[in-house]
């Protein structure tokens, strides 16, 4: 059968009829469909003219990312745990180099993602390394391919293994996620994908219902994202896309960043 990729999104369809006359990614409001209309490629059709670039952010962890930019052009990571390898976030390219790599450096045990603007061939990759996607069961109706992977979860937070939990922020979507690892040395890192966004200063981070739109949260939804992360100590924040990394002091940045929207709102 026939994957058809969204080019606007990067979300996967099986095509048995041929590609899908509309995604529901891209419809949504927090998205858009472009001006020129819905269009599709496939995963081979990708691979003949994209490849996959790797960058270490710090050790454990590499950001992977495809060129030239598809998509949304989002990053994914891959965080390397003594438990197992864990992919956060999701990228539509997996070609034969990326599976090479990955099984490298010793597969995958879970992979994680924080709304369904990612979700992109997340089934293919879990299919390749026979690894479980643990999604929030509150976005479950954006799944477009079905997977006898995926894992549905409710909790405030799901442990995967002693240093990596998956905490339920809400916010962008109902089911937004984020990713807390506590590193070898006790440090606390955040992968938030953009349930908080970091901002080009790296010193802040913003909130929003939808990035390309400009449609902001409700100062009450900005204040629960914060409540939901507070319990978690973090010091540095990795974004979904590149340059996005706070290193120091992640946790007072997101409460600061929270009270200055929340302010604005409601002056």
């Amino acid at each position: 059968m026939t994957i058809f990729l969204c080019n606007a999104c990067g979300t996967s369809f099986d095509g048995p009829n041929g590609a899908p006359e509309i995604c529901p990614i891209c419809s949504d409001e927090r998205q858009y469909v472009p001006p020129s209309g819905q269009s599709w490629t496939t995963p081979e059709k990708l691979a003949r003219t994209h490849r996959n670039t790797w960058l270490e952010l710090e050790p454990g962890l590499t950001a992977i990312q495809t060129v030239p930019a598809f998509a949304i052009n989002q990053r994914t990571l891959l965080l390397r745990t003594p438990q197992g390898n864990v992919l956060w976030d999701c990228i539509a390219l997996l070609d034969d180099a990326t599976r090479t790599i990955v099984k490298s450096l010793g597969g995958l045990s879970a992979i994680a993602i924080s709304h369904p603007h990612y979700y992109t061939t997340m089934q293919d990759w879990a299919a390749a390394f026979d690894a479980p996607i643990y999604l929030h069961a509150a976005d479950k109706e954006w799944i477009c391919r079905p997977s006898d992977h995926v894992r549905l979860w409710e909790e405030d937070a799901l442990a995967l293994s002693s240093s990596v939990t998956l905490v339920h922020g809400g916010g962008h979507f109902a089911g937004g996620t984020v990713l807390h690892w506590l590193t070898e040395d006790g440090t606390g890192v955040l992968l938030a994908g953009d349930i908080v966004q970091v901002t080009p200063g790296t010193d802040h981070v913003s909130f929003m219902w939808s990035y390309p739109n400009m449609i902001p949260l409700s100062a009450t939804e900005v204040a629960d994202v914060a409540e939901r992360l507070a319990p978690w100590p973090f010091e540095r924040i990795y974004g979904a896309f590149s340059h996005q990394n706070v290193r120091k002091d992640g946790q007072a940045i997101v409460a600061r960043s929270a009270k200055r929207y929340i302010d604005r709102l409601t002056k």
